[in-house]
């Protein structure tokens, strides 16, 4: 059998993680979730992940700034993870916002688990 595929939840909403984790869980991923971008990077340095799962706005540092850096890092392993925003402010971003930030895709909210699932799954069965 497969080793899981790790997904890392950066969302400040202990609400929004435990509903991702749930979906995510089930489908056999292993989750790890944080509260802001500051805390991405620093996982980031200590593991690997197979996808970033970014909310936008977040505090200390947001999903923009957070996806930026993640680009930045110098693993190119970890500087090409895919990383799907999840927003509640889509109407202030377009996809084309989404993509010249690194972003791969994104998922507004309300989520649609449906909808996320499938994204997810789209990203890292490639």
């Amino acid at each position: 059998m497969n080793e899981p595929k790790k997904v890392l939840v950066a969302e400040d909403s202990s609400v929004i993680i435990n509903l991702t984790k749930n979906v995510l869980m089930f489908e056999n991923f292993q989750i790890t979730a944080v509260k802001n971008g500051k805390q991405v990077l620093e996982k980031l340095e200590k593991e690997n992940y197979d996808l970033i799962l970014m909310d936008i706005n977040m505090p200390v540092m947001d999903g923009i700034q957070c996806t930026k850096a993640v680009r930045a890092l110098a693993d190119p392993k970890k500087s090409s993870i895919p990383i799907i925003a999840i927003t509640g402010n889509y109407k202030n971003y377009t996809l084309d916002d989404f993509k010249k930030a690194g972003l791969n895709d994104y998922v507004q909210k309300p989520l649609d688990y449906d909808l996320l699932l499938s994204t997810v799954k789209k990203h890292l069965f490639k």
